[in-house]
């Protein structure tokens, strides 16, 4: 027999998805490794394309590695700085973008678009369902993660390719997200964008079309 999931139930399952905040301060407490585990496990269930389960998490530890993540983080940052207009420069470069220094782990999550489970079912006219089925993993390491206290922070102002061979990948895995994991150092309801007035969140009826 399925389980049931009574009315309050869902109500924290509401209370789960609004609390889910994208973590760029973080405290340097390391994170029990028990939990982390179990949150990868959960993020193992995400759906896939044909099965397929291309997700690879690699935890990157050594300094040397992350320190060149933060370089490369850097440039980005930089050039993605400079190419906005004057107000909106000085809005963006008051942002905390990233907890790369101050996050206990680090996790790189990449496709491995030459995996061969799945036997390309629902691939051939999409082949990036491969990277969605991806996304799905780290939302549902998200929230595994947030539901044991642990934030976390999706990293893209990187260089993809520059971060695969530095961490010394497969040619093959497609960097999808770099994940700062670890405990906040404050909780807001509100995400920090609509918090600093970069942007505001859209009502979710503008969302839906109908045909």
């Amino acid at each position: 027999m399925p389980p049931e999931f009574d009315a309050a139930f869902r109500d924290r399952l509401a209370d789960l998805f609004a609390w889910r905040r994208d973590v760029r301060r973080f405290r340097s407490d390391p994170i029990d490794e028990g939990t982390l585990a179990t949150c990868l496990a959960l993020a193992s269930l995400a759906p896939s394309v044909g099965n397929s389960q291309p997700w690879r998490f690699v935890r990157v530890s050594d300094p040397g590695r992350r320190a060149a993540v933060v370089e490369t983080f850097a440039r980005c940052n930089a050039a993605a700085c400079a190419s906005y207009a004057d107000e909106r420069r000085d809005l963006y470069a008051s942002l905390k973008l990233e907890g790369l220094r101050e996050a206990p782990v680090h996790l790189a999550v990449f496709c491995d678009e030459a995996t061969e489970a799945g036997h390309r079912l629902g691939r051939d006219t999409m082949p990036e369902m491969l990277r969605y089925s991806v996304v799905t993993a780290v939302h549902s390491f998200w929230l595994a993660s947030r539901a044991h206290g642990i934030g976390v922070g999706w990293v893209s102002i990187l260089e993809p390719e520059a971060v695969t061979q530095l961490l010394d990948l497969p040619r093959s895995w497609r960097l999808v997200a770099y994940l700062c994991v670890g405990y906040p150092v404050e909780e807001h309801c509100d995400p920090e964008l609509v918090r600093h007035g970069w942007q505001e969140r859209l009502p979710g009826s503008a969302r839906l079309t109908e045909r």
